[in-house]
């Protein structure tokens, strides 16, 4: 599986830029990863896996847990640029068989974890003058999800408004916040929801008839990092090989 695309790998755009990856140790925050580090950032890894990618400084963090997500901010240098929440967890439970703590869990992971993690980075953010937040939604943030269940779609959308919201007050800042929504892109957490051939069959009919590659996801969330997404706030962009255009 290719982490980047090879075209582009080689900028150093992000050279002297420290960001902080939540859900970075597999599948699209993994790919996040390797495509920062081949722009010349510095990165930390927020997840409860090690991070297996050399030169990473890797936290064993639930971002659920504000005091663990306390103490690794604590951990970092003063300065942050980057932060990226592409921590996320997608049961496919149907509906009536959601438990109370299943439905508070998922949205914990994507809403509340993406909360803590941005007040924590937005100070220092404020203090440098410039900031790029990037936080993972899902096509199911403006629609339905494909095979998560109904917390999921829930979570989702919550990450939109969350987005919108910080987009509009740190502006002001040199602090852009936006979002991306990935389709079916081919990760661990996707498989063991939909087997290959399942993935396959429900792709065949996209415009782009394949599912998505992390490295696809991950080449837009550098751009959205960068000095070239300037004037790009408050966005939700879709990257779901047309399955849904509106």
């Amino acid at each position: 599986m290719r982490f980047h695309a090879p075209t582009s790998a080689d900028s150093r755009e992000l050279a002297g830029r420290v960001a902080v990856v939540t859900g970075g140790a597999s599948g699209m925050g993994l790919a996040v990863v390797h495509a920062l580090i081949a722009r010349g950032a510095t990165v930390a890894v927020l997840d409860p896996a090690p991070s297996t990618v050399d030169g990473v400084r890797s936290f064993a963090v639930d971002v659920t847990d504000a005091a663990q997500v306390s103490r690794a901010f604590e951990e970092l240098p003063e300065r942050l640029d980057i932060l990226v929440n592409a921590a996320g967890i997608a049961p496919p439970t149907p509906f009536e068989e959601i438990t109370e703590a299943e439905w508070h869990r998922v949205l914990a992971v994507s809403v509340h974890g993406t909360f803590l993690c941005c007040q924590r980075a937005l100070p220092a953010m404020r203090a440098g003058g410039w900031g790029r937040i990037v936080n993972f939604s899902s096509t199911a943030g403006k629609t339905i999800s494909t095979a998560g269940g109904a917390h999921y779609t829930t979570a989702k959308h919550g990450v939109l408004g969350l987005t919108r919201h910080l987009a509009k007050a740190y502006g002001p800042d040199g602090i852009t916040v936006n979002a991306v929504c990935p389709g079916l892109i081919d990760t661990p957490m996707a498989r063991g929801l939909l087997p290959a051939a399942e993935l396959e069959r429900a792709t065949a009919s996209f415009p782009v008839p394949r599912v998505g590659q992390p490295w696809e996801v991950a080449e837009l969330v550098a751009f959205l990092a960068s000095d070239r997404a300037a004037y790009i706030t408050g966005a939700a962009v879709d990257i779901n090989g047309g399955d849904l255009i509106v």
